[in-house]
This record gives C-alpha cells, structure tokens and sequence, in this order.
C-alpha cells in the first residue's frame, strides 16, 4: 500500500505515469464493460477507470480501496474537479476495507438532519466542505504562528485546572479526589494567568487556548471553545491595535486570499449604539438608528413625553408587503426586549398612514418624513423607553430586514474597531453595578475623576475586533496600578475578605512592579466560521456538541459509576 501521492496531486503533468492511490469510494458508476470510480481522499477525487480486463472485487460507497494504475487524459475534461482532465486506468484494485450503508450521504450536499451529523461526526467529516472548514481553521492557526513568532512573541500554556474566579459566566468545576470539597475550575479565559505573565517579564505572550463557560448556547457559541489569545506589555492603545490589524490582515490574506485594507475603522461604543444599535455593527447596508426626541419635543403622547430614548429606522420598499400579521410579530419582538410595543407608520403616496397617527400632529408627520427622507412605499418603525432597551431592539430589527430583503452582498467583508466602551453597566432589574467587559480593564485617564462621583460615567481603554456584525476578538488595556485595581473591586462591591479569596494572589502581584500592559483574545472558532463562510459555529469545530451543550456522538454529559462519586466526596441529589 505504498501511496505515491495524493489525489489532487495528479494533474496533465503526470500522463503515463504509473501511481498508487488509497481512499474511499464516493461514487461507482457500473456500465459493463466499463466501471468508473470517484476516489475520495482528504485532497479530493479522481475518476479511476476499470476495464473488465482486471479482476475487481466487489465495491461499494465508503469502501477504502488500494488502486494502482497509469493516469491517463480524458477525452472529455470534466470541469467540476480539479483532476477533471486526467483519470487513472486502474491496473490493480485491493478492498482494505468495507463500509456499512451510511446514515447520510458523504457530499457537501446533504440531507441529513443536524441531530444525524452530529451523531455520525465521523461521517459528516469525510464531506468536503466539513474539511474545508478544519482546513481553513488550520491555516488561521498558521498564519498566527507565523506572524507573532516573526514579532518576537512567545507562546505558553497556562493551566487548565485552576481557581474559581468571577468573569461573567458560570465555571465548569472539577472535584478534587484528593481535597474532598474543594474544586478547580475550567478557565473561562486565561485572563489572570496571561496579566500574571507580563508581571513576570514575558513582554509578548500568545496562546492558542481552549476556554470553558457554563452558559446557555446559541448559533455562535459553544461550552468550550478556542481563542487566540495574545497580552503585550509596553504598548499603547494606538500601538496595540496596529500590531493587531497587521494579525487580522495576515489571516485573511493567508487563508482567503482577501486584502484587508488598513487601518481599520474605529467607531465608538456610544456611535455603534446610537447608530446602528449594536456594539457588534455591520455597517454593509443602511437603516441607521435616528434619534426622534428633537421630533417629538413638543409631542402630546404621554409614553414619548415619558420615555428616556425615542428612536426609529426607515426600511425601504416594504410597506406594501407590511401585513397585519408582519406588524404583531415586531411587537412580539419588542416585547422581548421589555418594550410595551413599537409605533409602525407607512409611507403610503407620501402620506404617513397607521393607527399611531391618530396621536402626531401634522408638523411631526412632516418631521418624520424628512428626518427620514422617507418616500412611497417605506415604513417607519419607532420605539420609545429606556435606551438600553430601545437601540439593542431597533438595531436586531435593522440586522432581521437587511437579510430578509437581501441587501448583504456575498462575499464581503465589514471589518472595524468599536473602541470606548463604558467601564461599568447598571443592571437594570436590580440596579447593581457590573464590570462591562472584566475588572481588570483600565478606566482612561481623563475619566478617572469620576471613579468616586459617578463610575457610569467612565469610559475604559476597550476594544473589540467587529467582522461581519460578529464580535470576533475583544480586550483592552489592563489595570497595572494597585490603588486603582483596589479602587475598582470596592466599587463592584467586593469586600477585602473577596478580594483576597478571589483574587488574592493575583493582588499581591501587582506590587512587584507590574507593567503597563494590554491584550486580546481573537475567537478562533467565530473567525473560521466568518471566513469559511458558514453562519453555525458547529460546523467549524471537530465534535462539537449541540444547543443543549450534549455530544450526540459520545453521549456526554452521562452519569458516572457510584465509585467514582465516593472517591471524589460528591453525592447526587436528584431532582
């Protein structure tokens, strides 16, 4: 079984040449005489041609085979493979080993449902798109290597068991045998460990690191997943994001062959908000946030003279097709963003109609349709309450109809910086203060007067990477002085008892002179699904598990033996 190439190694060049090839049957086509194979392998197929000459067992779809034999040029090219103008002329066919019928068809094509690929992931992944996407999460990670290591960087696992520290999402706990009661947990990052690494003088640290959160999952989200994760010391913002541009540019151009133009856009939190109601933006299309509060100063509708945000979007070419049924589902969508409802108003032959015009005077009907520049056949979406709640729900309504009416042109790509963000949010059920992004993320100087007055006010040194309306990468600029990082964890509401528990080795750091530093973590997995050009995380992991965070394939997460649990302390309480 001595394989002299690949399939796809094959080309016009090698006529009459004599080769071995080993793969799997994708497709046998029997017509007497004649026979002709597909041979699948990692690279792609080749036609092999059996003549009734040679002996030929019997074959079948997924049948690894052995053939030897002499390529020959096809009279008639087949321009749908890469091999289409050669075929081989089997001398000599070997069955290594046979296959049961498959539970879904081996083909990028597939009618299987998701349940059935997931059970049968072995199976999914002889498709050649499945290898496609592994192929391209591959040459991510190369490129990566390659362009740090050329920037002296160095890279270095950090533990994987380690301590439970808050960092917005539930831990994965591990029970230890030999300390019964007590537990490591799965990082959710590798945050302390790579801040901790710049304090010990690594300057350039980079890792491609596996991470862990117990959180309800989504298209774009897994329990355990894998980031690019990079911290540097010494370097400004400006500095930092350049280094990073460089990174994205080099990943696009080494796996799609994509020039990124640089620099990349920055676009403050509070703009992406305002504009397009979204930290993570896709700015590829229209319908901008407009804010309507100037419109309705002088408004009679006691819910607008009320609300905190009053904003709207015009969609384009869609009142016509504007039903009942169309208007209460975007009220059912407002309700889940804790809105009463929407205000909907069609342009109809330049008048706005609906029911909500019983309730605007005539100049903010004008308003509106010149706010909006607004003509026949557009309507007007507006909400008002809280602007937390407002933007988030117009921006998700200006995402539903960009793709409902197709406006996202294939095959481009948005790329920018929303830079800015808020240090702290308030949560709005129960007031409390929370770190945006982590407690670790430094407050820009200019606004640290308020860390006393009014920390809301603070904007931080953080970043996040937006591609396509996808977040693909986040960080910022660390906490580096001790009063400051003290400062921050009084704030959260952290007692000195907390702070020692939680994080006590990691303050104690910080007073053997911690460097300025700043970092980021690219997601790995979002940034294959954005260039492999599929829109299901899943598809971009190996053995991924599904919405309910379960591996059909292997059937975990499953009970365990009753030994297993004596010997780590744990009794199960059943619900």
């Amino acid at each position: 079984m001595n394989r002299t190439c690949f399939n796809t190694d094959l080309s016009i060049k090698n006529v009459e040449q004599k080769v071995s090839l080993i793969g799997w049957v994708s497709k046998k086509r029997n017509l007497g005489s004649l026979m002709f194979i597909d041979l699948r392998d990692r690279s792609g197929i080749v036609q092999v041609l059996v003549n009734d000459s040679i002996n030929c067992p019997d074959i079948r779809n997924e049948y690894v085979i052995h053939v030897t034999g002499t390529v020959k040029k096809k009279d008639v090219p087949n321009k749908a493979l890469k091999t289409g103008e050669i075929e081989v002329v089997a001398d000599n066919i070997e069955v290594i080993n046979t296959a049961k019928t498959t539970p879904l068809i081996i083909a990028d094509e597939t009618d299987a449902l998701e349940d059935t690929r997931l059970k049968y992931r072995y199976l999914d992944l002889r498709r050649p798109v499945m290898q496609n996407y592994l192929d391209v999460r591959h040459r991510i990670k190369m490129s990566v290597h390659n362009y740090l290591d050329n920037l002296r960087f160095i890279e270095v696992e950090t533990p994987i068991l380690t301590l439970s520290t808050p960092e917005g999402a539930r831990d994965y706990l591990v029970p230890s045998r030999i300390h019964h009661g007590s537990f490591y947990a799965l990082p959710q990052s590798p945050q302390i460990f790579k801040q901790l690494l710049m304090i010990g003088g690594l300057e350039r640290y980079y890792q491609i690191a596996r991470c862990f959160r117990d959180e309800d999952l989504r298209a774009d989200r897994q329990p355990d997943f894998t980031q690019i994760d990079i911290e540097t010391s010494f370097l400004d913002q400006d500095q930092f994001l350049t280094m990073m541009e460089g990174l994205i540019a080099k990943i696009f151009k080494d796996t799609i062959n994509y020039e990124v133009k640089l620099p990349l856009r920055r676009l403050p939190y509070k703009q992406a908000m305002d504009r397009y109601g979204s930290d993570k933006p896709d700015t590829r299309f229209g319908f901008e946030l407009h804010d309507l509060k100037e419109v309705f100063k002088n408004t009679t509708f006691e819910a607008y003279q009320k609300a905190e945000a009053i904003k709207g979007i015009c969609v384009n070419n869609v009142a016509s097709i504007t039903s009942r049924k169309v208007i209460d589902n975007l009220t059912l969508e407002a309700k889940k963003f804790g809105l009463g409802g929407l205000s909907i108003l069609k342009n109809e032959n330049e008048e706005l109609t609906g029911s909500f015009t019983k309730f605007l005077l005539e100049e903010e009907k004008a308003a509106l349709i010149k706010e909006f520049d607004s003509h026949n056949d557009d309507i007007i979406i507006i909400a008002a309450g809280p602007y937390n709640r407002v933007s988030p729900l117009l921006g998700a309504l200006r995402n539903q109809y960009a793709r409902q009416l197709d406006l996202i042109k294939p095959n481009t790509f948005d790329l920018l910086w929303v830079i800015d963000f808020p240090l702290f949010e308030r949560d709005i059920e129960s007031n409390a203060i929370t770190s945006t992004h982590h407690p670790f993320t430094r407050p820009r100087d200019e606004d640290l007067k308020y860390l006393d007055s009014d920390p809301t006010k603070i904007l931080s040194y953080a970043y996040d990477i937006v591609i396509n309306g996808y977040e693909a990468g986040g960080g910022s600029l660390r906490i580096y002085d001790q009063d400051i990082q003290k400062k921050i964890f009084e704030i959260l509401g952290l007692s000195e008892e907390d702070i020692k528990r939680k994080f006590g080795f990691f303050v104690d750091a910080f007073q053997y002179g911690t460097p300025p530093h700043a970092g980021m973590a690219f997601g790995l997995d979002r940034l294959t699904m954005i260039l492999g050009g599929t829109d299901n995380i899943r598809d971009v992991i190996a053995f991924p598990k599904n919405l309910s965070a379960v591996c059909p394939m292997s059937g975990a997460p499953a009970v365990v033996d009753e030994q297993q649990l004596i010997d780590l302390g744990i009794q199960v309480v059943k619900e």
